[in-house]
């Protein structure tokens, strides 16, 4: 009883895993899984992948990837991408496991998304959790999430001729004020003078204010939004409790995101604090079938590098595969001299 990726209908997809997690660990179990014939679906709480390495530094240097002297996040999620195009994955971002249950010795994973993923075998990669935004704190921001008020940009034509209020210091904040003030009427506000973005953004954005194609509003923090069914005004209050009142059609918040384990915490998995415990000779939890790997599992000497969440994906694979093709036996191969497994990666053999 194996399953490739099938989907039975719109939102039930049969798979020979589900990896949840799409940081550096969570695509090289991709392309283990690969390798050994089985097929994965990628679920991720962010919007593409690369995890804390395009979240948290992209551009940040690290020197500890095997025969890679140094590279950044961002080229080591693009160099694990490129290994596992043969595989022809589909990821599924922007979405979160919600819940997962047990059938028929197999496991139902169900998203916020309401899709249903049916497998013998779940990865859990999602290093320490779940990357979530950092939410606005007011209360009435919480009925126009996701209509008028947003923590990512996925389509930004919808924003055109509109007023947009733009709140954070760092990149994303800096990136999209400058992008969108293309097309809208943009007010950027932060709650320092000082910002964490790039400075050439920054000095582009101070230009735009010059000419008045964008206006910016420092020490600055959001005090009220009004409006019933959609944003009609925000008010904004600075430390003296001085207070502005702006038009806004839409606002977008980049507060930086906060790691979560979310619902993991309630799969009955062995905790250990806010890791997993698992069995080191094939990085199965307690739960027969979900497997934790990467900086969310724990174990006696556990190292939290990248390199030894790769060797985690390895073992995990192995036992995967047992789970996914019961009947048939698992063969040990080099890639070196397997044509079989050549022929997977795309390459023809000699």
């Amino acid at each position: 009883s194996c399953y490739y990726s099938i989907k039975t209908n719109l939102n039930m997809i049969k798979t020979d895993a589900v990896i949840i997690g799409a940081g550096p660990v969570g695509l090289f179990a991709v392309h283990q899984l690969g390798i050994a014939g089985l097929k994965a679906e990628v679920i991720d709480n962010l919007d593409k992948a690369g995890g804390q390495c395009i979240e948290l530094y992209p551009d940040k240097p690290i020197y500890d990837i095997p025969a890679i002297p140094v590279c950044t996040g961002e080229e080591l999620t693009k160099n694990l991408l490129k290994q596992i195009e043969p595989f022809k994955t589909n990821f599924h971002f922007n979405e979160r496991v919600q819940e997962v249950s047990s059938k028929n010795n197999k496991w139902v994973v169900k998203t916020n998304k309401n899709k249903t993923f049916i497998s013998p075998n779940i990865i859990i990669a999602g290093g320490v959790g779940s990357f979530e935004p950092r939410k606005l704190s007011l209360k009435e921001a919480e009925k126009h999430e996701g209509k008028s008020i947003f923590y990512s940009v996925n389509d930004k034509s919808k924003f055109k001729g509109k007023k947009i209020s733009i709140f954070g210091g760092g990149d994303s904040a800096l990136d999209w004020a400058l992008e969108l003030s293309k097309i809208s009427n943009v007010t950027l506000i932060h709650r320092r003078d000082e910002f964490r973005g790039a400075s050439n953004t920054l000095n582009e954005i101070k230009k735009l204010e010059k000419t008045g194609k964008l206006t910016m509003k420092t020490k600055y923090q959001l005090s009220a939004i009004e409006g019933d069914k959609n944003i009609e005004s925000i008010t904004i209050k600075n430390d003296e409790e001085k207070k502005i009142k702006i038009e806004t059609d839409y606002i977008l918040s980049f507060f930086g995101l906060i790691m979560k384990l979310g619902p993991i915490a309630e799969w009955g998995l062995n905790m250990d604090k806010k890791n997993i415990s698992i069995n080191t000779e094939n990085f199965e939890t307690n739960k027969k079938g979900i497997f934790a790997i990467g900086d969310i599992c724990t174990y006696p000497g556990k190292l939290r590098l990248i390199l030894s969440g790769f060797h985690e994906a390895a073992l995990a694979s192995v036992e995967c595969f047992k789970r996914a093709r019961p009947n048939e036996k698992y063969k040990f191969q080099f890639t070196t001299s397997s044509k079989e497994i050549q022929e997977r990666l795309g390459y023809k053999p000699k």
